[in-house]
């Protein structure tokens, strides 16, 4: 065999690669060979391995254990959740204020005094810092971890033969060449192929997406199948459904065909939408800071000639321009979101996929269990005229209750139906009491029939059959047409035949019902009595669609979503279920197509089909990523092992709480309600947590932009700094705080019917074409304040640059602090007010207060807000800030002033919104 050796220095997608390669290489081989010859490939026998085998088997082949992943450390954990481009900024600023504010005045340094030691910056800088870090770090945590749970699926004992005589050893002993017992309920431990079998039936359905259990058999098979089709193979993760086997071992471990599906769950994930944003966001202003701070430093050098002055006032700027609280208040509107998803029965695990959630714009599920109902239904039972016939339906349950072996889903929806039926119908009452079972024929792969004999209380018995259109053809010579047996024709065989397939088409799997009355052998039935028999019906039955299914997909569809089916089931069964829910199935592709596809064929193909069947989980997380790659956010549904790889390649992996462990642990969201209408309303919510977290980005940065380019012009022109350092900081701190309300703010109708994609871009143009619109009143406000103001309250009417003129000594210093102190809470509080009532010019397209209304709780911060910085200059706080109190005159200016603001910032917020589509 060509089993791989474990090598750390090449990729998990290529080791998996080379594994499924391999395997395919090895299943061909062996599902072709005898069993004497599989042995003789193996090293092993069919009496079982010995202690020297078994350890000549490990080196070679490694053991029966899937690679688990590391769960991150508790340091990287916290590091993940504390370091990001706007806390590492933060960082440096205070250090740099713990040099300027504390190190340097206490020891005296570069003309510090000790009374200039003040440590509330970097308090302010930390306490921000703090808070929002462990916020995020308890928001984030992972309460599992992905491979362990997939694990948890295998560590279990089985039965193998080991130096002639059977022993129960745990899964994770077993290696390649041992002989396995199985039987019903038994766990698949490794790659197996089938030695000997009995009524071997084995449930695929984590691994391949099949709902109905598959037969396997000891035959070899020369056909060129798809992996998982051979029928003499069976797969570690499969479970026996029924039957018995006895089967040797072909792989272990990682070269398993479930261990290789498990490396991507190892895998990290996808750099998301979401991640792509924030980064993208935060680089936009790291750049504009990374101009404007040099800019300052060199204009306030030059013109002021303190270079330490300019430095730290540069430092300032910084500050200013940095939106302290984002990652608090992205955390905050995720968290939000994850709190009003779970009150819609919704669990969400990863908090960054909230907005994901809200921007795909195609979802790709399964078919089965999401647009149908998981549950096989019995639509008709006909008899042989297409007329419902309770007589077929009652010999159809005695076929399907009295039959002992593996009750298939279609035996359950038969004994579903009648007992639904034997209310209204008393001739289907009690017939499990009122007959006896006599013998039966049990299902089996060749056949595909299944044969029951039954005995009523009058003695009388029938030989009941059901099975496959074909297979009953052969051993039926009568029909029961209007109650007459007549001879089967060649004209009735066609005509039975083509309603089959009419069925078919229309997505049903159809059986055909027959029997015969008092057979002459009772005790002693064989396949060769299954002979002569009288058809008597049709049964058709169907997965069939939920109720909610068609108008979700409408729902989703008048959001912007496009609906696309990716199913491993077959294609006329899928085509018959996307007809009735009005998915566009006219141009198919099969995973047969998708092979001879390369990736430029298939990108083109993925936008003009919305149904693809017959799929392995290769090709379903390779049509996810071709997707992504056309800029689509793709989002996908998916409940079992198949589907992991499919989940990781998706921008967001979304499971339901009926699914296998490792798809749930690898899924970003979990639905406790298989319904897509589920999926509408989290996407809803997904949107509203975008809108209020790109309002935030967009406000705060465009505010910071326009404070900050005020600044810069009046460093330039000002004989003093317009605001300190320590202003600023505060000044961001209290608009920070009464922004926090921002995830809990109402948001526009028309704003969550489309998704919206992260795009620096625009909080770029955002903030060139908002925040200057402030600096035309920042400016208005200085002339006030410079000119009129302050000469008119503080200097007996003269300016700050004529008072050495007049002043001298003491008295001098004195009214320039008065003169600074006054210009800097006016400046202050316009800006605190400009800033923080634009807030609601910004946050719709509509008009503020008339159109579209902000959430009581964030007009509530805001306006206290306000109030606060407002007040703060008439406080003791605003003495040791340098504050003088305000005059009432300086308010008759503000009012009009910040009237006339909102007017030209509600004018130019619609000639963005016509110049660039949408304001957020």
């Amino acid at each position: 065999m060509q089993i791989l050796k474990k090598n750390s220095s090449i990729t998990q997608n290529a080791k998996k690669a080379a594994i499924l390669s391999a395997l395919k290489v090895n299943l061909k081989i062996l599902a072709a060979a005898s069993v004497s010859e599989v042995l003789a490939k193996l090293h092993s026998n069919i009496n079982g391995l010995s202690e020297e085998t078994i350890a000549e088997s490990l080196r070679e082949h490694g053991s029966n254990e899937v690679t688990r992943e590391k769960k991150p450390s508790l340091f990287k954990q916290l590091v993940n959740a504390f370091v990001n481009p706007f806390t590492a900024i933060l960082f440096f600023l205070a250090l740099v204020s713990i040099l300027t504010d504390m190190v340097f005045p206490y020891f005296s340094l570069f003309a510090s005094e000790p009374e200039d030691f003040n440590p509330l910056t970097v308090i302010i800088i930390f306490t921000m810092v703090i808070i929002s870090g462990t916020l995020r770090f308890i928001q984030e945590a992972k309460s599992g971890d992905a491979a362990a749970k997939l694990l948890a699926m295998i560590t279990t004992t089985c039965t193998v033969m080991r130096e002639k005589e059977k022993r129960e050893i745990p899964l994770d002993e077993v290696v390649v060449g041992d002989i396995v017992h199985l039987s019903a309920g038994d766990m698949i431990p490794a790659d197996v192929r089938i030695i000997s079998a009995k009524d071997l039936f084995i449930s695929q359905s984590a691994l391949t997406g099949e709902s109905l259990p598959v037969e396997k058999t000891a035959d070899i098979c020369t056909q060129n199948v798809s992996l998982t089709e051979y029928p003499n193979i069976a797969f570690m993760g499969s479970n026996v459904i029924s039957g018995s086997a006895i089967a040797v071992v072909i792989a272990v471990g990682d070269h398993t065909y479930f261990g290789s599906m498990a490396l991507n769950v190892n895998q990290a994930p996808v750099e998301t939408n979401f991640t792509k944003g924030v980064n993208a966001v935060s680089w936009v202003l790291i750049r504009f800071m990374m101009v404007m701070v040099p800019l300052v430093f060199v204009i306030n050098g030059l013109t002021k000639g303190d270079w330490l002055a300019a430095f730290l006032f540069g430092i300032s700027i910084a500050v200013g321009l940095t939106p302290e609280m984002l990652p608090m208040i992205v955390t905050t509107c995720l968290a939000k979101g994850a709190v009003s998803m779970s009150k819609k029965k919704t669990i969400v695990k990863n908090l960054n996929s909230i907005q994901n959630f809200g921007a795909i714009d195609i979802l790709c599920t399964d078919k089965t269990g999401t647009i149908t109902q998981d549950k096989v239904a019995l639509e008709y039972h006909w008899n042989m005229q297409g007329k419902d016939d309770l007589h077929v339906l009652r010999q159809a349950y005695l076929n399907s209750y009295f039959q002992t072996g593996y009750k298939n889903l279609m035996d359950l929806a038969i004994i579903r139906k009648t007992e639904e039926e034997e209310e209204q119908n008393t001739a289907l009452l009690d017939l499990s009491e009122n007959y006896t079972k006599i013998d039966e024929i049990p299902f089996d792969f060749t056949r595909r029939r299944l044969t029951t004999v039954v005995e009523d209380k009058q003695g009388k018995t029938q030989m009941i059959t059901k099975g496959a259109v074909e297979e009953m053809l052969k051993i039926c010579r009568f029909v029961e047409l209007d109650g007459q047996e007549v001879e089967l024709s060649e004209n009735e065989r066609c005509r039975i035949q083509q309603t089959a397939n009419d069925l078919n088409d229309k997505g049903f799997r159809v059986l055909l019902l027959a029997k015969k009355n008092n057979p002459s052998v009772v005790g002693n039935f064989g396949v060769k009595d299954e002979i002569d028999m009288v058809l008597i019906g049709y049964l058709a039955f169907l997965d069939p669609p939920k109720e909610s299914t068609v108008p979700a997909i409408r729902a989703l569809f008048a959001h912007g979503v496009k609906t696309k089916i990716l199913t491993g089931d077959n294609d006329k069964v899928t085509r018959a279920i996307c007809k009735q829910v009005n998915i566009n199935y006219k141009t198919m592709l099969l995973g047969s197509d998708l092979e001879k596809m390369d990736d430029t064929e298939l990108a083109l193909a993925v936008e003009k089909t919305d149904v693809f069947a017959k799929l392995t989980p290769d090709q379903k997380a390779r049509v996810v990523t071709v997707l992504r790659n056309n800029n689509h956010i793709v989002g996908f549904m998916g409940d079992g092992i198949n589907d992991i790889e499919a989940m990781k390649a998706a921008d967001i992996g979304i499971s339901v709480d009926s699914a296998v462990d490792v798809a749930k642990e690898t899924a970003d969201i979990i639905l406790l309600e298989k319904d897509l209408m589920v999926l509408e309303e989290g996407i809803v919510e997904g949107r509203k947590t975008y809108a209020n977290m790109i309002k935030y980005i967009k406000m705060t940065a465009s505010s910071n932009f326009g404070n900050m380019f005020s600044v810069l012009a009046a460093s330039a022109l000002l004989p003093f700094l317009p605001m300190m350092s320590l202003h600023l900081i505060l000044l961001n701190l209290i608009y920070d705080l009464s922004c926090t309300a921002i995830p809990w703010d109402n948001v526009d109708e028309e704003f969550i019917l489309q998704p919206k994609k992260w795009d620096a871009s625009s909080v770029g143009n955002f903030m060139i074409w908002i925040g200057p619109t402030s600096s035309i009143f920042d400016f208005t406000t200085y002339i006030f304040m410079y000119f009129i103001i302050c000469p008119l309250f503080v200097s007996h009417g003269i300016l700050f640059n004529d008072l050495p003129a007049h002043f001298s000594g003491t008295e001098l210093a004195h009214l320039q602090d008065l003169y600074i102190g006054l210009f800097q809470a006016g400046w202050f509080v316009e800006s605190m007010w400009s800033q923080t009532l634009v807030i609601h010019m910004i946050r719709t397209p509509k008009l503020p207060f008339i159109q579209s209304r902000a959430s009581w709780s964030l007009t509530t911060l805001t306006l206290l807000g306000i109030s606060v910085l407002t007040i703060i200059p008439f406080t003791a706080i605003g003495k040791a800030l340098g504050f003088v109190a305000l005059p009432a005159a300086y308010f008759a200016y503000l009012i009009p002033c910040i009237l006339f603001y909102m007017l030209l910032a509600t004018s130019l917020k619609k000639a963005y919104v016509r110049r660039y589509g949408e304001l957020l």
